[in-house]
């Protein structure tokens, strides 16, 4: 075997794509030496032919030594398992047990999975491995809402008001926009990323780029209702607050910081005062969390200790050699002695996880049938507590982004990591079935960002630009039966984010598994490539969610005025003819709104973005698919979008909140009207 077909082989066996097409379908090819560093990043030496053949050779090994200890099925389904053929042992999770005969079959046996989905024990010739059953698809939008045309809201938590609330959306400002949502007849209230950030630096905001998936974001926490008698504000802290609460753009960083100042003195006051029966919830909550919930509050805890001990101790690979294993003695004694401060990180996820399910059961009390979705984001921090505690089945030495493409020549490193592909399969899938479960906990439904990383992920090596990156192939089939699993579990819906350019076939078959995908308003366009137009909504696909705009994308008043091209000239990557093809644009997007029986009259003028705001909601209504989601800038006819890829400080991202407060909000004219119209373009015939 030559070295190029060795290195070949070992590229294939690790899951990396040596050949793939881009956006525009022109077949690609991974040069070699791209190969040669994202394996060695991926911890394969791949240098010389030598370090090849030892790499394949101790790949395949550690394969046959340790078969996966989770295979999954679908319900029903003839079923090839890695274990010795004749009698075997299937114990479900209610206890229930269940003999039977294996056949022989190449490398293994061959039996009949169980008819009802869910996670069972399996033990043949002494050996033992978790099998999950897949049902035929998800709970889909229609079994939660039957017969579709369901709509709902979507909103940036960050950018809600309510009076007392420090600055910062929080999660009881969630539940009263939850309540009112449904009381108005919304079935959904789709939320940004609340994902555990980093307490330690409250410069760190960016909601795709947290600490943890596992966890929740504990500034959104509120506690002043959790106590009988709640310590009075320090005066100083109280006018910090009313500092914050008044300015135009959040201040992270300040009211991350006096959020946190405020949670701690509520947690020295439950320590001190919580009546026994609250302690219990504490302690029960605690104790559920398990290593999960002690792996974060414990890296909460050292981060903050190392991060004062100076700069340079940001990330846990640059801790002391003992802090940098969550299971080594030094950890195990760091808790000890720092008990208190443990138990304050997970005080607060008890408060946020209280908060969550507040809002969660808020919706459903006032009759939103799906409730809150939840939005997963595509990955974390490397520095972050999931990569932390789960060193083995998350990527090390490499970040996930983008290829080279129309949009961005250069391509994309979006600074986040992700599982292993070669980590999932050895370890059972645990991590991304324990993200799945906190997920999909205190919600109706879940969004899975980027859901084409179900499939592949394309991987750049640290300090290597993103064109010297490659992807790496996921077991897709097992995630989505793991998806569709923990969905049927939990009924609730998944969401999958499929925008943009996708295999072909790989829509179908997140259709089967049951995920809804999504289609925006501006991308849903139809006709030749050099003159489209804005497709018919009834045309649009029913097994989806249909939407106005996204948090990266402009909003329609934005859209409308021009807002983003006077953003993109400030930022200076203004495009050749933009304004001209936006100028073509509106009249093209009123004539849909027209055909759509939504709008009439002449198109509006650019200073008239309330008035297409208006046609939008109603446009959206009208789409073929299950479910419409509004944004809130949308509904409010904001001009300025939550989020400007490509951008960090140029541009005030994840910071812009919304009036009027949620006090005011139901009863705004403007707010309420696009609500009734979108309603009522839901009760319409298609």
């Amino acid at each position: 075997m030559s070295e190029a077909e060795a290195l070949g082989r070992l590229a294939r066996a690790v899951g990396l794509m040596a050949e793939w097409e881009d956006a525009n379908g022109r077949p690609q090819r991974t040069a070699p030496q791209t190969l040669r560093h994202v394996l060695s990043a991926l911890g394969h030496p791949a240098g010389s032919a030598a370090q090849i053949r030892e790499s394949l050779a101790a790949f395949q090994a550690a394969r046959r030594a340790s078969p996966p200890p989770l295979i999954t099925a679908a319900a029903g389904a003839p079923l090839r398992i890695p274990l010795s053929p004749g009698r075997y042992l299937l114990a479900a999770a209610d206890g229930t047990r269940v003999e039977g005969e294996a056949a022989p079959a190449p490398r293994g046996a061959m039996m009949t999975a169980p008819s009802l989905p869910g996670y069972y024990t399996l033990e043949a010739g002494g050996r033992q491995v978790t099998l999950a059953v897949a049902p035929e698809h998800g709970h889909r939008i229609t079994d939660a809402c039957p017969g579709g045309r369901a709509w709902g809201l979507a909103v940036q938590l960050y950018a809600l008001k309510r009076a007392g609330d420090g600055g910062i959306g929080d999660y009881r400002a969630l539940a009263a926009f939850a309540a009112g949502a449904a009381r108005e007849g919304a079935d959904a209230i789709a939320i940004s990323p609340v994902h555990a950030q980093f307490t330690a630096d409250p410069t760190r905001f960016s909601p795709y780029a947290p600490s943890s998936r596992l966890r929740l974001d504990v500034r959104h926490a509120d506690g002043e209702e959790l106590l009988d008698d709640a310590p009075p504000f320090p005066p100083e802290l109280r006018a910090e607050w009313a500092r914050l609460e008044a300015l135009p753009l959040i201040d992270w960083p300040d009211a991350a910081q006096a959020r946190l100042a405020r949670l701690r003195q509520l947690h020295t006051a439950f320590r001190d005062t919580a009546p026994a029966s609250l302690r219990a919830e504490f302690e029960a909550f605690r104790a559920a969390g398990g290593r999960s919930l002690e792996n974060h509050a414990r890296f909460e805890a050292i981060q903050a200790e190392q991060v004062a001990a100076g700069p340079g101790r940001w990330h846990w690979r640059d801790w002391p050699a003992g802090l940098q294993d969550p299971e080594s003695p030094d950890v195990a004694a760091f808790a000890a002695a720092h008990a208190e401060q443990v138990e304050y990180h997970a005080f607060l996820q008890w408060l946020a996880d209280r908060g969550l399910a507040a809002a969660q059961a808020a919706a459903r009390a006032h009759g939103a049938r799906i409730g809150l979705i939840a939005d997963l984001a595509i990955g974390v921090d490397g520095g972050g507590s999931d990569a932390w505690a789960r060193q083995k089945e998350f990527l090390s030495g490499v970040e996930i982004g983008a290829p080279p493409d129309i949009f961005n020549t250069r391509g994309q490193g979006w600074g986040i990591t992700t599982y292993a592909a070669a980590g999932l399969i050895a370890n059972g899938f645990a991590a991304f079935r324990k993200m799945l479960g906190a997920a999909f906990r205190n919600a109706g439904g879940v969004r899975l960002d980027h859901v084409l990383g179900l499939r592949r992920l394309w991987l750049v090596p640290e300090g290597a630009s993103p064109a010297e990156g490659c992807y790496l192939r996921y077991p897709l089939t097992d995630m989505l039966r793991l998806v569709a699993l923990e969905s049927f579990l939990h009924g609730a819906v998944a969401i999958g984010e499929d925008l943009g350019t996708v295999p072909d076939g790989f829509r179908p078959r997140l259709q089967k598994a049951g995920l809804a995908g999504m289609r925006v308003m501006w991308f849903e366009q139809t006709g030749p490539a050099e003159n489209p137009g804005f497709k018919d909504p009834v045309r649009w696909t029913r097994e989806a969610v249909a939407m106005t705009s996204t948090h990266d994308l402009p909003t329609v008043a934005g859209w409308w005025e021009g807002r983003d091209l006077v953003w993109r000239e400030e930022l200076g990557s203004t495009i050749d003819g933009q304004a001209a093809t936006r100028a073509a644009e509106r009249p093209k997007l009123w004539a849909a709104f027209r055909q759509a029986h939504v709008a009439e009259g002449d198109v509006p003028g650019p200073d008239e973005a309330a008035r297409v705001a208006d046609a939008a909601a109603a446009y959206i209504g009208r789409a073929r698919c299950d479910l419409a989601l509004l944004p809130l800038e949308d509904a409010l006819a904001a001009v300025e979008q939550p989020n400007m890829p490509g951008t960090v400080d140029e541009h005030p991202n994840w910071r812009r909140r919304l009036d009027p407060p949620v006090e005011l909000l139901f009863r705004h004219p403007a707010f309420d009207h696009r609500l009734r119209v979108l309603a009522r373009a839901r009760r319409a015939p298609e």
